[in-house]
């Protein structure tokens, strides 16, 4: 039977998200993480709650530039590979809401996963609750920040917190967002960008300038956390 089927059984997609949750937690806790800045609170101060953002593929470090006592819910596609990484974030402590970022436009809008989602963190940040999302989205390009990052910050009035994150031994993958899974008894680094706004009222050009602020600071946290370790992207 093929991945994909056995991928739509209830008792495998748990069994494989504590499967994914467990390494992580191993990963965590036998690699040395340190942060750039020091504590990546003091860039936030007063602004909580935040917008969260990595690159696709390299995000699966995150809860551990957390804080414990910090409320973050994170966006996971509603895909059937969705509910594996769904599993494994809870077990990290992250809360989760169900959607998608990504393009959805043959289904009505009632339906798309991406209006969910958006109303979900919305909703999330209203209550003070900081959100996460990936900047780019599955079948769109790596690399490139989404329409959702930048109407989820327009729309809340929320800052977007840049994180980029790398170590000293990690294993990468031939896919469309050449994902990062790091290995264990390692080095880690997080470096985070500056806090990046969008005002509720920016016109088009606003928010493509905000976009393209977010995609330099991004990929700049990425280069600098991968120098620290001593690796190249």
């Amino acid at each position: 039977m093929r991945w994909r089927k056995l991928a739509r059984h209830k008792i495998i997609q748990t069994t494989l998200g504590k499967m994914v949750g467990w390494y992580l937690l191993f990963v965590g806790r036998t690699n040395r993480i340190s942060t750039t800045p020091e504590d990546i609170y003091t860039l936030i101060g007063d602004d909580m709650p935040v917008i969260v953002t990595m690159w696709h593929g390299e995000h699966l470090m995150l809860p551990y530039a957390r804080r414990k006592d910090h409320r973050v819910m994170v966006l996971i596609s509603k895909s059937k590979d969705g509910e594996i990484n769904a599993i494994a974030a809870q077990m990290l402590g992250m809360e989760v809401t169900r959607g998608s970022g990504g393009r959805q436009q043959k289904k009505p809008y009632r339906d798309r996963g991406g209006t969910r989602g958006l109303l979900s963190m919305l909703r999330a940040l209203e209550q003070g609750i900081s959100v996460s999302m990936t900047a780019d989205v599955p079948r769109g390009k790596s690399h490139q920040v989404s329409d959702g990052m930048i109407t989820l910050a327009r729309l809340s009035g929320r800052p977007i917190l840049p994180i980029g994150f790398a170590s000293t031994k990690f294993v990468r993958f031939n896919t469309w967002d050449r994902a990062v899974v790091a290995l264990p008894f390692g080095r880690g680094h997080f470096v985070a960008g500056d806090l990046i706004w969008v005002d509720r009222d920016a016109d088009a050009a606003a928010q493509e300038d905000a976009k393209q602020a977010l995609e330099k600071t991004l990929n700049d946290a990425y280069a600098r956390a991968y120098k620290q370790v001593g690796k190249t992207q």
